[in-house]
């Protein structure tokens, strides 16, 4: 098994979902980020439980090389999609595509179909967008 796949089932044994996991370096210093997600929301108390649980792996599995600190938090309200379970996790919220003809569309979500197709209900209406023509996407939160 992958490190990933070991967190996915250690997130998941709380209730979380393992949204994507990352290796950055801010200010000369190496942070190994784990974004997790819940139903309805992610709380500090979640992501606490599940650094408790992640970081004894850790010790055992280094994500890097050398001196790191692990992040675990939320993605946030508005998160890069780059997966259709990214996708899956979003449904009900807005989103902005940016398609392979250069096309952008703005509007909600509304379902993910089994082969990938992307409901989006937008200004001039509803839209189905196939998952393999979208090259950029994220969340957005209107202000």
């Amino acid at each position: 098994m992958s490190l990933e796949s070991d967190i996915k089932n250690l997130v998941e044994s709380i209730g979380l979902h393992l949204y994507d996991t990352s290796i950055v370096t801010e200010n000369s210093e190496t942070i190994y980020r784990v974004n997790v997600i819940g139903e309805g929301g992610t709380t500090m108390d979640q992501c606490v439980e599940a650094t408790k649980l992640i970081s004894p792996m850790l010790d055992v599995t280094p994500p890097v090389q050398g001196e790191y600190r692990l992040e675990v938090s939320s993605p946030g309200v508005e998160r890069k999609l780059k997966t259709l379970e990214h996708f899956r996790y979003s449904v009900g919220e807005k989103v902005k595509l940016t398609l392979q003809d250069k096309t952008k569309l703005r509007g909600e979500l509304k379902s993910v179909g089994e082969d990938g197709t992307l409901t989006i209900e937008t200004e001039a209406g509803t839209e189905a967008i196939p998952f393999d023509s979208v090259v950029k996407a994220a969340t957005y939160f209107e202000w």
